[in-house]
């Protein structure tokens, strides 16, 4: 209890730097005027990306190379696990953002995958015809109803977020408590925090694994590497909270705290 409560305050706290730095004390709630996302803090988050980047190539890069090596329908039944796992966040916000029949639709394709599916790890729901599944998170729910992104932030481990992001992040423990409290056997098995907490080191895992030449290019190519991670991953925000996935970039974007990967077409 009072660890949620201290979450709830930083998410506050955080909303309210949020309203202060983006448009100088007045809360900013303009769906139709996307603001330059500053970036406040840029010395600290130099310094962070640096961090991030000594720990990708020393610990998460390796696992993520021993993880490629593993069979391919291992790995395709992790990807497809923790993208079921992720539903449990995103149909609390498709119904936050009044999409109502997308999340019956998510509901339907969870418990699907969940039963036939084996816990997620084969993908039936595809296979049935079900719509493209498509992510949602707090901070997109915060985006959509016209919350200002705030400065830009690298988090330790995490990576590129933003004021709002960071709430949202909050929101998303919050949040995950009582969906994760789900029975999957009707028995009183619950998934826990720790079980939460899993699915998202896989899935950064996972997506690292998927990317790894595609990072190194993007690197090698970048005059500025910090740069171009913090512009791809304020134009993915963007193109998520408007639910657009058309346009000039192909964002493959996984998670809001994952590494993010780019691709132009």
């Amino acid at each position: 209890m009072f660890r949620k409560l201290t979450l709830i305050i930083l998410s506050i706290l955080l909303l309210s730097f949020n309203a202060n730095a983006a448009s100088d004390g007045e809360l900013v709630l303009k769906e139709n005027k996307p603001k330059e996302i500053k970036d406040c803090f840029e010395k600290l988050n130099r310094a962070t990306f640096k961090f991030n980047q000594g720990l990708d190539k020393a610990i998460i890069k390796p696992i993520a190379k021993g993880y490629r090596n593993l069979p391919d329908p291992i790995q395709r039944g992790t990807s497809n696990a923790v993208k079921n796992l992720s539903s449990l966040i995103t149909i609390p916000n498709n119904v936050l953002q009044g999409d109502v029949k997308t999340a019956i639709i998510n509901t339907a394709r969870l418990a699907v995958n969940t039963t036939v599916g084996l816990l997620g790890t084969i993908d039936v729901a595809n296979k049935m015809g079900f719509p493209k599944y498509e992510k949602e998170d707090y901070g997109q729910t915060l985006g959509a109803w016209g919350f200002g992104p705030g400065c830009y932030l690298v988090l330790p481990v995490l990576g590129p977020s933003t004021i709002r992001d960071t709430a949202g992040s909050f929101a998303n423990v919050l949040g995950g408590d009582p969906w994760y409290n789900a029975s999957i056997h009707g028995n009183n098995e619950y998934l826990n925090q720790n079980v939460y907490i899993t699915s998202r080191a896989l899935s950064g895992i996972d997506f690292r694994a998927n990317n790894i030449e595609s990072f190194e290019n993007l690197e090698k190519n970048s005059i500025d590497f910090y740069a171009s991670i913090r512009s791809l991953y304020i134009q993915d925000r963007q193109n998520k909270i408007k639910n657009n996935q058309r346009g000039n970039i192909e964002v493959l974007y996984k998670d809001e705290e994952d590494w993010e990967e780019i691709d132009s077409q």
